[in-house]
């Protein structure tokens, strides 16, 4: 049985990935800086974050993969940025042979056929925008680890969270580095269908050491 350990098991798309890898027959375990009041009963979980590194060892330890779906702007602690918290653990990661999964953002993802990236658009919401920079930056630090880091990074598209719940359709599409639209000018998927989507990344490896993105 493959193991996963989920930084972030808490949240929308933590949740979202754990349910799918668990009916999949994954052993998983969560992380998150405080228990919930439910939870499903077969993730083994533990309270704590990626600024603790004794955690991060116990956790990466035996696992398959790594996932991380933490806020980028609530990883930040005492002055230390998402990017910095995650230069620290990488060392652990790679070290120990795992596969990092990150749930990343859209901010980065350039609108199609320029360079025009989609936090730098006028009409980006600009109360989200300093969690699309935190983003940003720690898609960079990836970018320039060394070989020795085996890492996939999925961009979102423009609406995914608990604000825009949708359908489990069991289909997506995949893309690189620019925004996904859909037939309509939607920019979009559910929760589900973004855990299946990592969940075939980590079942069925493809991308290797990129970021991409799904959507509809």
């Amino acid at each position: 049985m493959s193991k996963a350990v989920i930084f972030g098991v808490t949240g929308y798309a933590g949740e979202h990935i754990a349910r799918e890898l668990l009916d999949r027959g994954f052993e998983v375990s969560g992380v998150a800086r405080s228990e919930p009041d439910s939870l499903d009963p077969r993730i083994a979980f533990q309270s704590g974050s990626i600024h603790d590194l004794d955690v991060v060892k116990l956790a990466v330890k035996g696992a398959d993969v790594v996932v991380l779906a933490t806020r980028a702007g609530a990883i930040a602690e005492d002055g230390v940025t998402f990017a910095q918290a995650l230069e620290a653990i990488l060392p652990l990661i790679a070290s120990s042979g795992t596969r990092l999964g990150v749930v990343g953002g859209a901010g980065s993802l350039r609108l199609a056929g320029t360079d025009i990236k989609h936090m730098d658009r006028p009409e980006f919401n600009q109360a989200q925008l300093p969690e699309a920079r935190l983003h940003a930056e720690a898609l960079e630090v990836l970018k320039k680890y060394d070989e020795s880091l085996d890492w996939f990074y999925i961009s979102p598209p423009e609406l995914f969270g608990s604000y825009a719940l949708g359908e489990r359709t069991g289909g997506y599409r995949l893309g690189k580095d620019e925004l996904l639209f859909d037939e309509q000018g939607k920019s979009t998927i559910s929760g589900e269908d973004y855990a299946i989507a990592f969940a075939d990344e980590i079942e069925r490896p493809v991308h290797r050491r990129v970021r991409f993105t799904v959507g509809y």
